[in-house]
């Protein structure tokens, strides 16, 4: 292998990207694989990594984004400057002496944001990408989740990662970064640490922005723009499916923190890619893992608590090749033959192939919550089943901002990912807890969750949180799905309205997707509360301005469900 450090290329607007080519030590001509990332494109040759494509023939670029390490750039902006640069980017690859034209590209997390938002300006040399983990509304799964809450938990600690490299480029060192170093947690995760407790109740939520302006501008931007719109729509791929004509091969899982944008990918390319080759030409593969899954082996215990089992082990560098070895070398590998969509099903631990998604014979079933009125804690009278309820008295509960459910695992970055037991939120008064008799037959859950509650609350704003869980015969509650609404979105993301305390609403809480089967003995869950934290912002139940707000008040919530307000679960049952 040769590799060539810090190769130039020059933007359209005169900036200076720099590259480290990795290439077959031959002479010829190769397609082209592309990367681009923040990084530091130095430090992301692993074993396997990059070796096994140069291995099989193919050229490997790795390049720095605008205003990142040895790239030029007068800042880093998240995003903004990723389609024209990448579209730049794969043609100055494409012109390279040592490539034949093809370029494909590949990567995972903002690799794979860079794929998606590079792939509308249709550079007339991609053929073919392969984007792991990554959204592709970065409103709904990347600064926000979709029921419009702060993404808290990772946001800010990922921000202060990302400042290291422009504290350093502009000297900032002495005077910035150790103010933020005593604001994370003693002991890092290995790739990036979480705030210390104290530091993620900071208020307002402007003040960090604040701190970090000098390194990361954009902060403030995300924090004065919580409403969906138009300068999220210029980065939202979604809304540009019909301009994209590249063939996709999209990966992700079921406790990856961008699981939606996948999905969501996936089915609107299939439905309205710009021609109906990039149509036929899109696949989707979900894993049980999640997000910093090892990008050459995910791990059957990287999930939290949970072995999945030998079958979660899968090499997706064999797939990338057969992938590309079809598109860019014209090797009928049969990879297109197979059926678009592969997916993990979880409980019975095992891959399964199938032909679309949402699966065609799903049976949308409705799961309603019952209780005599003390559904709260998992010792309390809160039941779950498909009858639906008739006279039934309300649960209550008080959701205090100062006291709020401490996140356990689930589609997080940064905090503790994946399975964790949710036996110690389920003891709290602030949660309710609606549990199925024990199952008999095995019952397989695999498509989009929803929960829709009726609701009211003595607060003009508040937030409700719902999750799915399996109960096994030891008392274990393993998470499988989550998700969140900020109720003055509960009818827009767009246009925000406050509530009339006391007042009934319905409200709509995406859990996104799962594949699960409830095995015989155990037992499904539904939890419902007000707060998920850190990992979401707590809703101070003002209606004040969520960046700006610092008063609290405590609010008392009321979850109905009985003959006119049958609060309930959809789920997505496939028939055995």
């Amino acid at each position: 292998m040769l590799i060539d450090k810090d190769v130039p290329m020059t933007t359209r607007d005169g900036v200076t990207l720099r590259a480290d080519v990795y290439r077959p030590a031959a002479p010829g001509r190769y397609p082209v694989l592309l990367s681009r990332l923040p990084y530091d494109k130095s430090l992301r040759r692993r074993p396997g990594d990059i070796d096994v494509f140069v291995e099989h023939s193919y050229v490997v670029i790795m390049q720095d984004t605008r205003g990142r390490f040895a790239s030029d750039g007068d800042e880093y902006y998240p995003l903004t400057w990723e389609a024209p640069d990448g579209y730049d980017a794969v043609e100055w690859a494409a012109e390279l002496p040592y490539a034949d034209g093809k370029v494909g590209t590949l990567g995972q997390s903002y690799l794979g944001a860079t794929q998606y938002l590079l792939a509308p300006t249709r550079p007339p040399h991609l053929v073919a990408s392969f984007p792991a983990s990554a959204p592709g509304d970065f409103h709904e799964c990347w600064v926000y989740h979709s029921g419009g809450a702060f993404e808290l938990g990772w946001q800010i600690p990922y921000a202060i990662l990302m400042a290291r490299d422009t504290i350093a480029r502009r000297g900032l060192t002495k005077t910035l970064w150790p103010e933020l170093e005593r604001e994370l947690a003693p002991a890092p995760t290995p790739w990036a640490p979480p705030l210390s407790p104290e530091a993620y109740r900071r208020l307002p939520l402007m003040a960090w922005a604040e701190q970090l302006a000098p390194a990361a501008r954009y902060l403030t931007d995300y924090l004065q723009h919580p409403d969906d719109g138009p300068p999220w729509w210029r980065i939202n791929i979604q809304r540009q499916h019909p301009q994209i004509a590249v063939p996709m091969y999209h990966v992700t899982s079921w406790y990856d923190i961008f699981l939606q944008g996948g999905l969501a990918n996936f089915c609107g390319l299939r439905d309205h890619a710009m021609t109906e080759t990039a149509r036929a030409a899109q696949k989707l593969l979900i894993g049980p893992w999640a997000h910093l899954f090892p990008y050459t082996s995910p791990s059957s215990t990287g999930t939290g608590d949970i072995d999945f089992g030998p079958a979660a082990l899968i090499d997706l560098h064999q797939t990338q090749l057969r992938w590309f070895d079809y598109w860019l070398k014209g090797v009928d590998t049969g990879i297109l033959d197979e059926p678009p969509v592969k997916i993990f099903v979880m409980g019975e631990n095992r891959w399964r192939d199938e032909r679309e998604w949402p699966l065609g014979r799903t049976r949308y079933t409705p799961w309603y919550l019952h209780s005599g009125g003390r559904a709260n804690r998992a010792r309390g009278d809160g039941t779950l089943g498909p009858e639906p309820p008739g006279d039934e008295r309300a649960d209550q509960f008080d959701y205090d901002p100062n006291d709020p459910v401490p996140t356990r695992g689930g589609n997080t970055l940064i905090l503790a990912m994946g399975v964790q037991d949710q036996r110690a939120v389920e003891r709290r008064d602030d949660v309710l807890v609606y549990t199925s008799a024990t199952i008999a037959d095995a019952l397989e859950v695999t498509g989009p969750i929803v929960v829709t509650l009726y609701a009211a609350t003595s607060a003009p704003d508040t937030d409700f949180t719902a999750k799915l869980v399996d109960v096994r015969p030891d008392g274990y509650a393993q998470n499988l799905a989550d998700g969140i609404v900020r109720a003055r979105y509960r009818d827009s993301r767009v246009a925000p309205t406050l509530l009339t305390p006391g007042a009934v609403s319905k409200l709509t809480i995406d859990l996104w997707a799962t594949s699960h089967v409830f095995l015989p003995g155990h037992r499904i869950r539904v939890e419902i509360s007000s707060s998920n934290f850190p990992r979401f912002d707590r809703n101070l139940n003002t209606g004040d301005d969520p960046a700006t707000g610092t008063r609290w008040q405590t609010a008392r919530q009321t979850i109905f469900h009985d003959s006119r307000y049958a609060s309930h679960i959809t789920l997505p049952v496939i028939p055995r």
